[in-house]
């Protein structure tokens, strides 16, 4: 269950006392928490990580990478700078990344390459836009397994040492905090053909959902058992609402 909260909150001290909340939620043996806070944040919650009475089925994540380690390259954040903050995650090919930075499924594939080669975990977003979707799900299918096939070059020879190596999350990006919601079971169709088009590697991939996610519907996509999870947006901002999300998450 990973807690994406993008450019939130405001200020340091929010963001500290949302992890301290998040940290509390009781995690049982099935359901760990991937917590992605904005890069500026990310060291003192570090901090705060490492001094956790128990730190079991509980990870940090950034919400993006860069696809080298050192050089000229303001503003940019590489995978030996994330992983030295104590950072297991990196989620890469965000839609909103993909639509307001611009970012290409040749830019994403040297992310998830570097990522991986440099001991991160990766959590790939792919998914279609209303356009696509509106052409039905033969047309996002197509879609989505020509970015995988972007996204997954040179990935081959990349051995992982467990599924969660490299986790894809589905997010339909005409469901992203738009409040509509994609049905469960087209999502669950979905999550398994992404299974199917990633069939090369091993051990096989789990998959997420992600799009406008909350503790009211997660327990319809969960009870699929194509969908191993998910990437929770707005929802993770609020510590009783993603512990309601994670309770439901524990009880499928």
């Amino acid at each position: 269950m990973v807690a994406n909260w993008k450019e939130n909150p405001e200020t340091e001290a929010e963001a500290l006392g949302l992890f301290r909340k998040l940290a509390k939620i009781p995690r049982n043996r099935n359901t760990e928490i991937v917590i992605c806070p904005p890069f500026v944040y990310l060291e003192k919650i570090a901090e705060e990580f490492k001094n956790l009475e128990s730190r079991a089925r509980l990870a940090l994540g950034g919400q993006d990478i860069f696809w080298e380690k050192t050089g000229a390259f303001t503003g940019e954040i590489g995978p030996t700078m994330l992983r030295s903050l104590g950072a297991a995650y990196a989620i890469i090919g965000h839609s909103e990344r993909r639509k307001f930075l611009r970012e290409t499924d040749e830019m994403v594939n040297k992310k998830v390459v570097a990522s991986l080669e440099a001991g991160l975990k990766v959590i790939l977003c792919v998914g279609e836009p209303l356009a696509i979707r509106r052409q039905g799900f033969t047309a996002a299918k197509k879609f989505v397994r020509r970015q995988l096939a972007e996204d997954l070059r040179r990935t081959s020879h990349i051995k992982f040492q467990t599924s969660s190596s490299l986790v894809i999350a589905y997010e339909p990006i005409w469901a992203i905090g738009t409040g509509k919601n994609c049905p469960p079971f087209d999502a669950a169709r979905m999550a398994a053909f992404i299974k199917l088009q990633a069939r090369h590697l091993k051990p096989p991939v789990r998959v997420l959902y992600g799009g406008s996610v909350n503790s009211k519907n997660i327990a319809d996509y969960l009870k699929n058992k194509e969908i191993g999870g998910a990437l929770v947006g707005g929802a993770s901002l609020n510590a009783a609402e993603f512990g309601r999300i994670i309770k439901a998450a524990g009880s499928r």
